[in-house]
This record gives C-alpha cells, sequence and structure tokens, in this order.
C-alpha cells in the first residue's frame, strides 16, 4: 500500500495551520494500523517523525521544536494516541545515522517542514534516510512537506540559484508556497524557461496544503485542507483550477 503525500504552503505549526494537522493525523492511521498487525485504525499508536533537514542552516532544533508542540497538541484534544519523534538530518553524516533511519523506517507520518528549498534534495538524495523514507511510505506511511518541504517533494523546484529538480515524490508538477499573484507570475516564467516538459505548477496558501487522496485516471486526486486554497496550473495555462477547504482537485501525473 503507498502512501499518501502532503504538500502544503508554509506557515506550518501556526495558528490556522490544525484542520491540516488534522487531515495528516488521519491520513496516517491507516499506516498505524498496518504496521500494528491490522489493529483498528482508531485505537492504533500514529509514529510521526519529524525532518527538520530545510533548517540545517539555521535552527532546526525549533523547526523541530514547534512541530513537536502543535503536533501533539493536534492530539491531546482529540484522544488521538501519537509518538513524535524527530530525525535531525542536517547532512551527509546524519543522512546515514541508523538510529535516523530506523525511526523514519518504523513512521506513519514522515513531516519536513520549511527551510531553505535547496537543502533537502542535495543533503536527502541517494542516502539510507531517503531510502528509509521511501521503505515507510511502500508501507503506506504518509510523507508530507511545507513550504521548501514539499517543494523538495515534487519533480522540479526552484532555488536562488536556478531550477532544480526535487525527489520526485510528486511527478509533472513543481510546488509554489506562500501563494500570491506575484509569485504566480515569477514561478510561472521561470517555470516555462527553465523546467522539463510537462510540468505545472501548484500554488498553495499559508496554512493550507493537499493531500493525496487516490488515483484516477491519467492523474491523482488531492484533497485540500486548511483555510486557504489550492490553485492548480497545467504548464502555461494563465488561469488556474482553484479548490478550497474540503474539496478535491485531479492532477495529471
Amino acid at each position: 500500500m503507498i502512501g499518501p503525500i502532503g504538500l502544503h504552503g508554509g506557515g506550518e505549526y501556526e495558528t490556522g495551520d490544525e484542520p491540516f494537522l488534522d487531515a495528516l493525523i488521519v491520513a496516517a492511521r491507516a499506516s498505524a494500523s498496518t504496521r500494528q498487525n491490522g489493529g483498528s485504525s482508531e485505537g492504533a499508536l500514529v509514529r510521526i517523525v519529524i525532518l527538520p533537514t530545510a533548517a540545517a542552516r539555521g535552527r532546526p532544533d525549533r523547526a523541530a521544536a514547534l512541530g513537536i508542540l502543535a503536533l501533539n497538541g493536534r492530539a491531546d484534544p482529540h484522544d488521538r494516541p501519537i509518538r513524535v519523534d524527530v530525525a535531525t538530518i542536517v547532512d551527509a553524516e546524519t543522512a546515514s545515522d541508523a538510529a535516523n533511519v530506523e525511526l523514519l523506517e518504523s513512521a506513519d507520518l514522515i513531516h519536513l517542514p520549511g527551510g531553505d528549498p535547496d537543502l533537502i534534495p542535495l543533503i536527502l538524495a541517494g542516502t539510507p534516510a531517503l531510502t528509509a523514507i521511501l521503505a515507510a511510505r511502500e508501507r503506506g506511511a504518509v510523507v508530507a512537506g511545507a513550504s521548501a518541504g514539499g517543494m523538495a517533494l515534487a519533480e522540479w523546484s526552484w532555488t536562488p540559484a536556478g531550477g532544480v529538480r526535487g525527489l520526485g515524490f510528486v511527478a509533472g508538477l513543481a510546488v509554489v508556497p506562500h501563494y500570491d499573484d506575484v509569485r504566480r507570475t515569477a514561478w510561472q516564467q521561470a517555470l516555462d524557461r527553465l523546467a522539463p516538459g510537462g510540468i505545472g505548477y501548484l500554488g498553495l496558501d499559508e496554512r493550507t496544503g493537499a493531500i493525496s487522496d487516490g488515483d484516477t485516471p491519467g492523474g491523482r486526486r488531492w484533497r485540500i485542507a486548511g483555510p486557504g486554497a489550492a490553485y492548480w496550473f497545467p504548464r502555461g495555462a494563465r488561469r488556474p483550477t482553484i479548490a478550497r477547504h474540503g474539496q478535491t482537485l485531479d492532477i495529471p501525473g
């Protein structure tokens, strides 16, 4: 069972992000149930691992601490049994660390908060940590990224130095976090100039995200959660398809 992907527009863990965090925890219950030998998903312990790699140049400990506080805050009011751990992967050495790899392999939800958009592909590509993430997802775990974390999960990303290939968890798109019209125009011009053919982009407002909700003919359906909206632009499109909380987007790829 391949697990869902979550893409988020940033402002993660802030007030107002509760609907998306709730949706992630609910989506991760299926993985927790499978991991615990087919037990009821209602009572299964959801193992969450925060992966603050995008903050490696700054304060990964602070990003992780905010995540622990926010995620535990969503468990307690709803009597959801969760455990939140941190895999502090900030370089090649920590991406090969056995304890970090074990945490990722056993996770039901792996969450990558924001930071610098070039760091996740640079640090994780070809490492035991990435192999562990892929293995967890093969078992059904949710892999979710916010802002730079979401950008890195896509096929193509943008950095201050130019376009780079992402980790490719989602084909056919780039993620535009902190969405607004200025970013939309800049990203469209950059992608049309630099990205490989067929790349569209998904704009996401802050505290708002999309969680993959099953395959459709020729693509994938994404369910939106949060106070803002998601904007899907196929390559070269001038007008987006827009979806808001509780609605879905069908995206090719």
